[in-house]
């Protein structure tokens, strides 16, 4: 049975052996084939493509430093020169291999270049499978604020192979898997209850990625470049940018994405709980998940001046207020919440009592 899914323009293709791929390619009639990967891709992820591209022999690969901390313009400029180096034309096409970074900056770079040239999401971590690859969005990071220059741009395809995910270490599993509970938590409360006893066997986690993509999917289709409902998938993630960006300059082994997200989502569900409906239950019932699959993070209120510094350059902001998407429910979801700061720092307070187990 075919379960792929048309999004904006184009196809998102869920195939372990990235069968439709090479067809793709050919069917492009491009100058040139440009493969974009980082260190780790390059070495676990670039095989299998090539296994399933056994056609294709004539290709470039960009290779970059793998991390958060490498998704800015330095490394950007990096990938354009490196382009001009092979003397890309408007008829090149990117293949960006790897997690969010890649996808991210790849989408940028690609979508920047000579005004645009056409490139395909490949992501290869459960993160960037539910979330990073689909949408349309591309960016880099300007200091430690998270993707705040970047376009909305759609790739040409998508494809998804769970034949990536026996890559990945228990790490960054766990770091996707938040991103597949915001999922259920905005707009799903099957899959949410789902998420509690999910287990990573590859049949439940194939239906697991396909559900979370269907959301997004059907979210962004509604609302392409978050003028409303899209803001809904940012739920976590102003205080959860901000915290995974003080901790990409301070810490020796930063968060990763789905880490810090996970703790703006306690934050955000208790905010939700002071202001917006979302019951007491409800809220014990999301810290009791969340503090079950990931670790503490430590830190105090000697930060909370710097979170809420970088916190008022989020996208969502307006008229210097802090935006925020908000649970009433668990599976719903509303946009355009703006929150005190008194009521952040009592947040904060929060994830700190509540991240104890």
């Amino acid at each position: 049975m075919n379960n792929n899914i048309t999004s904006l323009g184009y196809t998102v293709f869920f195939e372990k052996e990235l069968e439709s791929l090479q067809e793709f390619i050919n069917k492009g009639n491009y100058s040139q084939i440009l493969i974009l990967v980082d260190r780790n891709t390059n070495d676990h992820c670039l095989p299998v493509l090539q296994a399933a591209l056994p056609e294709l022999v004539d290709y470039d690969i960009i290779e970059v430093d793998p991390g958060e901390e490498n998704k800015n313009i330095d490394f950007c400029i990096g990938v354009w020169n490196t382009m001009l180096d092979f003397g890309a034309d408007r008829k090149a096409l990117m293949l960006n291999l790897g997690g969010g970074v890649v996808t991210d900056m790849g989408g940028f770079a690609a979508s920047t270049f000579k005004r645009g040239i056409d490139f395909v999401q490949i992501p290869t971590t459960l993160l960037s499978q539910v979330d990073a690859s689909v949408g349309g969005k591309t960016g880099i990071d300007l200091g430690n604020l998270k993707n705040i220059i970047g376009t909305f741009t759609q790739p040409k395809a998508v494809f998804i192979s769970s034949a990536f995910l026996q890559t990945l270490d228990a790490r960054q599993m766990r770091s996707g898997f938040a991103e597949v509970i915001k999922h259920g938590l905005i707009f799903d409360k099957d899959l949410f209850e789902q998420c509690k006893t999910l287990d990573y066997e590859e049949d439940e986690l194939d239906a697991i990625v396909h559900r979370s993509v269907a959301i997004k999917n059907e979210v962004i289709t509604q609302d392409p470049t978050e003028k409303g409902l899209r803001k809904i998938l940012n739920f976590g993630h102003t205080i959860g940018h901000a915290i995974e960006g003080h901790s990409l300059v301070t810490d020796s082994n930063p968060l990763l994405h789905g880490e810090a997200i996970a703790i703006g989502m306690i934050c955000e569900a208790y905010i939700s709980h002071k202001v917006n409906g979302l019951s007491i239950e409800a809220l014990g019932e999301i810290v009791s998940l969340f503090t079950s699959r990931y670790e503490r993070y430590e830190f105090d209120a000697s930060i909370y001046a710097t979170l809420i510094d970088l916190m008022r350059n989020d996208k969502k902001n307006e008229q210097q207020k802090l935006g925020f998407a908000l649970l009433s429910a668990i599976g719903t979801c509303d946009y355009d919440r703006f929150v005190e700061e008194d009521l952040i720092k009592e947040s904060l307070d929060f994830y700190l009592a509540s991240a104890v187990l």
